[in-house]
């Protein structure tokens, strides 16, 4: 499952605050920085800094801000790929891919809920001159709104329906959770079907229906923002609702126009004398652009050069640029996208130079462009038991890239334990992947819930790291000799000073041997204990625990905690030392907990029934046999390894010979079974748990001649196949007490 929270990324983003100027009742007239359009790297200070950015070959033209451009492209599924490129260097932004999207306002990307920005009413505003800047979104729909035109990084105009349901031109501005407007002074009052320009230089271009039901015509007019009201109109034939095409300059307004018969054209009039005029660009089949520089129009089509026309004198420039769109940005110059015979193909930027003539210069080279680095597909499982897939665990990130490494950090919640490794590209595709063999630092790691980190980074550093947060449930059947809950058997050990240790095993047989993972010391003085005996589960806790009896014969329990360590022992009870034998940990009575027989003075054999109480984990003893037991000086519960009804316990008499007893599963057992004899050369023999993962519980042997691991066979005419181990190897006469 994903993980909602492992620990910091990484990465950092970089927070910048945004004084936002309120706009309200006297505010100055004058441009407030909200609206004040950003500037944008120059033509020449771009290639100062070196190559140029890559325009992505393939793909459509979006729209030019004034520090970069937006070009989108269709994935295989048919979703739509929207990407920001700065001019002035840097990774590429993968943006959402939106149902529609505009640009204005220096460089503000306007991502919307519908395919025509006219029927925005869900927005989500994109400062990309500060990409690391918070998203703010504005819901238009909540005050009957629809957007018209983006004024700053945190405000738009909208066409709102008031109470009595007129439209109204409002700014709506969200600063923090909070969200007001204001309304347009000086439209006409039955204005509707708003459009706007890109906003810049404190103003805004809107266009607008007027007028009689019957006969309705159009308007134009100059918004100043920060004063709430317009400030020049013009008349027009019609709205132009649905044509676009609005734009301003310091000397003129234009907007577009289709008339059949004539085609597409652009009215432009004079700001200062008033002149209005009409260019007839082409037949509306022939999908002309046009874009306004100053006083000069920039006009063509795929079919035709782009051209600069003055609406002042008429005088005509060939650019020299062969294009097929056009976009005017808010710093007043326009952005071609074609080709050029002198330095190829790309993006354009057309400013007027200082004596007012159009210059033309390359700000984006075509070419090919490579993803930006994703993690585009996590596999990782929700959950996996390693004791049903062999102890392993395959762990994948496919990455859009594989010029990347990718480190992999996987964290047990509880613990805090983490395993780390760094992910080289593949021989080949992109899925960087490995097998996890459920080990931490050498030691099989705890069992439940990691996180599990994935950062990708490329080879070269460029760019920023890729990051993926997941959750993976770790499982494995419990071990009634496990105290550390990583379903590995842990070993017992007192030595000669009544220091008391605990040998980690490996889950699994390493090169077909038990091995041991980790040596603890657990404490010492526990020479004050004569008999020390694994448990089992005895309270129904996360992992096993172990008894021990003291020099006076009283009986205490050490409960494990599951992290190799055990909460302060609790008194069982007096009398225990009657026995000179005691066997715990094998479920003897078929109930799921784990018994304890013991034997006393006279041979005879009890049986202490677990209760599932952690504070009285014995019931009153049964006795199983009245005499006969002394003959033996070694008695293990070894669990179920004969594969009979329950567990089993293993006794081994005075001339070395051992018997197996299969338990009946109601607290007796069946006629003894020899084993075989030679088994006088072991100093103890523990009962040990699963050691080799094959679902059946396993005994050790220790002693001064060495230490054997004996693999339970399923078979009562045969249930030990013996193994040599790693264990206590030198140690034979190290210890005086293993459990």
């Amino acid at each position: 499952m994903q993980l909602r929270s492992t620990r910091a990324r990484l990465a950092t983003a970089v927070t910048v605050a945004l004084a936002v100027t309120a706009l309200g009742a006297g505010t100055p007239a004058t441009a407030p920085a909200a609206f004040a359009a950003t500037s944008a790297p120059s033509a020449a200070a771009v290639q100062a800094a070196g190559a140029l950015p890559v325009y992505p070959e393939g793909s459509d033209f979006g729209g030019a801000g004034t520090s970069g451009f937006l070009s989108y492209a269709f994935a295989p599924d048919t979703t739509r790929e929207l990407t920001w490129t700065p001019y002035a260097g840097g990774a590429a932004i993968p943006l959402q891919d939106p149902k529609g999207w505009a640009l204005g306002a220096g460089d503000v990307v306007v991502l919307g809920d519908a395919s025509w920005s006219a029927d925005f009413r869900s927005i989500t505003l994109r400062n990309m001159a500060d990409p690391a800047a918070p998203a703010v979104s504005l819901d238009l729909g909540a005050m009957q709104g629809n957007y018209v035109a983006v004024l700053s990084p945190t405000s738009v105009l909208a066409q709102v329906i008031n109470e009595v349901g007129r439209a109204e031109l409002r700014v709506v501005t969200k600063d923090g959770a909070m969200t007001t407007s204001r309304k347009i002074a000086g439209l006409p009052a039955d204005a509707t079907d708003f459009f706007g320009s890109s906003a810049h230089d404190g103003r805004v271009l809107v266009g607008y229906a007027t007028g009689p039901e019957d006969a309705r015509t159009g308007g134009r007019a100059l918004v100043d923002v920060a004063a709430g009201t317009v400030t020049a109109t013009y008349a027009a034939p019609e709205s132009g609702f649905g044509y676009g095409g609005l734009d301003f300059s310091g000397t003129h307004v234009t907007w577009f126009g289709y008339e059949a018969g004539t085609g597409d054209s652009i009215t432009s009039v004079d700001r200062r004398t008033g002149e209005q005029k009409k260019t007839v660009l082409g037949a509306h089949t022939a999908k002309w652009y046009s874009a306004l520089v100053g006083e000069w129009l920039v006009h063509g089509n795929p079919e035709t050069p782009a051209k600069a026309v003055s609406l002042t004198s008429g005088e005509t420039v060939d650019l020299g640029v062969s294009a097929v769109r056009a976009s005017t940005a808010s710093d007043g110059s326009a952005v071609l996208r074609g080709s050029r015979a002198a330095d190829g193909d790309g993006l354009f930027r057309v400013t007027a130079a200082q004596d007012g003539t159009p210059t033309v210069t390359k700000v984006a080279e075509t070419g090919q462009v490579k993803p930006p680095l994703e993690i585009q597909q996590v596999h990782v499982p929700d959950s996996v038991d390693l004791d049903k897939t062999g102890g392993k665990v395959t762990l994948g990130w496919t990455l859009s890239r594989a010029d990347a490494y990718l480190d992999v950090t996987l964290t047990h919640t509880v613990t805090g334990k983490e395993f780390t490794k760094r992910l080289t590209a593949p021989a080949s595709g992109t899925l960087f992947s490995f097998d996890w063999d459920g080990v931490v630092d050498g030691v099989d790691a705890p069992n439940g819930t990691y996180g599990v980190e994935a950062e990708a980074t490329l080879v070269d550093g460029t760019g920023e790291p890729a990051y993926q947060g997941w959750s993976m449930n770790v499982l494995r059947a419990a071990d009634p000799h496990d105290y550390t809950n990583n379903g590995s058997t842990d070993v017992l050990a007192r030595d000669a000073s009544g220091v008391l240790w605990r040998d980690d095993l490996r889950d699994r047989p390493v090169n077909g041997q038990v091995t041991p993972a980790k040596r603890t010391k657990l404490g010492a003085g526990f020479q004050a204990y004569n008999a020390i005996e694994a448990a089992g589960n005895l309270a129904g806790g996360p992992a096993g625990d172990f008894v021990a009896r003291d020099t006076a014969g009283v009986l205490w329990s050490f409960l494990g905690k599951g992290d190799g360590t055990f909460v302060a022992r609790t008194k069982v009870g007096p009398g225990w030392g009657a026995y000179n034998k005691i066997a715990a940990g094998s479920d003897l009575t078929g109930d799921g907990r784990p018994d304890l027989v013991a034997v006393d003075g006279a041979g005879a054999l009890w049986l202490h029934k677990a209760t599932g109480k952690w504070d009285a984990p014995y019931a009153a003893r049964v006795r199983l046999a009245s005499a006969g037991f002394n003959t033996y000086n070694q008695i293990a519960a070894v669990g179920d390894v004969a594969g009979t009804a329950a567990g089993d316990v293993v006794a081994r008499d005075t001339a070395g010979v051992l018997w197996l007893f299969p338990g009946k599963g109601d607290g007796t057992f069946a006629p003894r079974v020899r084993i075989g004899g030679g088994w006088g050369v072991f100093s103890q023999l523990v009962g040990a748990g699963d050691l080799d993962n094959d679902g059946r519980p396993d005994l050790i042997g220790y002693g001064s001649g060495g230490t054997y691991v004996y693999h339970s066979t399923g078979s009562v005419d045969a249930p030990f196949s013996r193994r040599t181990t790693s264990l206590y190897a030198g140690e034979g006469t190290t210890f005086n007490s293993i459990a």
